[in-house]
């Protein structure tokens, strides 16, 4: 009887054990789903995202997240978060000693120069001989896509040229996920900038093509540069693919400075931004698209004066 009884015991003890671990266990699963939804990047929340008087604002996200709209007529109803691409268009300018944020530094002329990144619109006008730099975010995981064209008086764009991805930057790997950020041109590219140049006395503008895509492109071979693609074929993914697209701006973010956190991104693979970190200058959106379609936005690049004072992306 007294062993009966004892054994008996000892079941008790184990299965009330065996009952507070797993319980302890799906509390510490719990905790740590609730943690990384608190740092889980979000370009765009369609929960909390509300319209009131032209402008976007979030209810839980503070001030330096408001966005606004930049196109009235892309409703921003039916916009699902993981289709939403976030650009950054930085302008380099000469740092002074006394000046914030981070720097580039090259070496020019036997000489470094220090060189300080600021945020732009993408209604900003652009100069000749601007150095400029990009910042892509996708909100979900996939594969990213750019492509340079340049835009001329009459409406007509020139040859569709991808600048990404090539295997000078990252060894050609263009995975992308929520929260990572890919620089154009990376910071150790021979220059991580692109210069403004003139190409013809017609010459307006240029159009930076982004695509994300949920698989790779099949046929599209990656080579150490830029690579010419077929008209009809950039066109086609348009029409599939690029139907209207909206915009949104942040507000009060042009002339923001390079931060830490960007840089960091930027230059390791790993590094993602989180929710508190700094948000995307411009948002591209697409209602109606879905998960699995692939996402085609194009950022135009506008300059102060059209004709002989525009110039190309050339690195």
């Amino acid at each position: 009887m007294t062993h009966g009884r004892t054994r008996v015991e000892s079941r008790r003890i184990l299965a009330a054990s065996m009952m507070m671990f797993c319980v302890a266990g799906l509390m510490a699963s719990a905790t740590s789903r609730i943690q990384e939804g608190d740092t889980t990047r979000h370009l765009w929340d369609t929960a909390y995202i509300k319209k009131k008087n032209g402008r976007v604002s979030s209810g839980k996200t503070s001030a330096k997240r408001a966005y606004r709209i930049a196109t009235p007529n892309v409703p921003v109803e039916g916009v699902r978060a993981d289709t939403v691409i976030g650009v950054t268009i930085w302008r380099l300018r000469l740092a002074r000693s006394a000046e914030r944020g981070e720097r580039i530094v090259l070496h020019e002329e036997a000489k470094a120069a220090e060189w300080l990144p600021e945020r732009v619109s993408a209604d900003s006008r652009l100069r000749e001989g601007d150095r400029v730099r990009f910042s892509i975010e996708a909100a979900r995981t996939g594969y990213l896509y750019v492509i340079a064209r340049e835009r001329y008086i009459d409406g007509t764009a020139g040859e569709p040229f991808l600048i990404f991805p090539t295997s000078r930057t990252r060894g050609g790997n263009n995975s992308v996920k929520a929260g990572r950020i890919i620089e154009i041109p990376a910071q150790d590219d021979d220059p991580p900038f692109f210069t403004l140049k003139r190409t013809r006395s017609d010459h307006t503008g240029e159009t930076l093509v982004v695509v994300v895509t949920p698989t790779p492109i099949e046929g599209l071979q990656i080579s150490d540069k830029a690579q010419m693609l077929l008209k009809e074929q950039v066109a086609m993914w348009e029409k599939q693919w690029g139907t209207q697209v909206g915009r949104l701006e942040m507000e009060n973010g042009v002339g923001k400075r390079w931060t830490k956190e960007e840089k960091e991104a930027g230059a390791d693979r790993t590094r993602s931004l989180n929710e508190e970190e700094p948000a995307p200058q411009t948002l591209y959106y697409r209602p109606g698209a879905k998960m699995a379609d692939p996402v085609f936005v194009k950022v135009e690049l506008q300059y102060s004066r059209p004709g002989p004072q525009v110039r190309k992306l050339k690195r």
